[in-house]
């Protein structure tokens, strides 16, 4: 990426500065078994289409960010196929009709490898974009997602992705206590749940902000826009 300057995002609870150079777009579990019907969120009971109205903004953000070259980062949930990194209290938590593991209509349902298990096509990873697979809620816990991000000199994080309440939070929690400032694209999360999707963002941004900052897309897409007016510029300088 070309040197920029900073950019700066309209957001709660005040502005979110960031280099663009050293932030990374993270979509979280943006999967086909929380998001589509038959997967494992459905058979738990819930409606997948609070979930969906993340997808189309997310997609617009995912555009732009690849335009003017912005790190993009998947993490997918799911397990190994015999179950070793499976903890039996996350197996047998909940009285769903199927469990992790069994088979289901998109395969077994969160093992990695499988047809359920991956990232919608609206939002498939394009080729070079890390996709780190994880046992856990959080992007950190038992995967190589901090290393990734140490790697490439990652400071800053715009949070993407399914659910608000879990792994988005979790993810904004672990990556807060190691540092990382963290936004949050408050139309690009969802929650099956209305409520836990409200009281979450508004956790986040309370108390001056004690994990992140919440923008929506638009104002995120808005800084971008900065961005890519500063690269046609240049382009057109070094033109003539």
């Amino acid at each position: 990426m070309t040197p920029t300057a900073p950019l700066t995002v309209s957001a709660r609870p005040y502005e979110y500065t960031f280099d663009p150079a050293t932030t990374a777009l993270v979509l979280i579990d943006m999967q086909r078994d929380f998001l589509e019907p038959g997967g494992f969120g459905e058979s738990l009971g819930n409606d997948v289409s609070q979930l969906r109205s993340a997808i189309e903004p997310l997609a617009a953000v995912l555009a732009a960010a690849r335009a003017v070259g912005l790190t993009v980062i998947h993490t997918r949930e799911g397990h190994l196929p015999d179950l070793s990194d499976l903890p039996p209290a996350k197996l047998n938590r909940g009285g769903a009709t199927l469990k992790i593991g069994d088979v289901g209509p998109k395969g077994r349902i969160l093992i990695r490898g499988e047809y359920g298990q991956d990232i919608i096509d609206e939002l498939a990873p394009a080729e070079g974009e890390p996709v780190i697979d994880k046992p856990g809620k959080g992007a950190f816990y038992a995967t190589e997602f901090g290393d990734v991000l140490k790697v490439r000199g990652i400071t800053s994080l715009v949070v993407t992705g399914v659910t608000t309440e879990v792994c988005v939070h979790t993810t904004v929690r672990e990556a807060n206590d190691r540092g990382y400032e963290c936004l949050v694209l408050s139309d690009c999360v969802g929650s099956y749940f209305p409520e836990f999707q409200r009281v979450a963002l508004e956790m986040i941004a309370a108390q001056g902000g004690i994990f992140g900052w919440v923008a929506s897309s638009e104002q995120f897409l808005d800084a971008l826009a900065v961005l890519g007016a500063s690269a046609v510029a240049s382009s057109a300088v070094a033109a003539s």
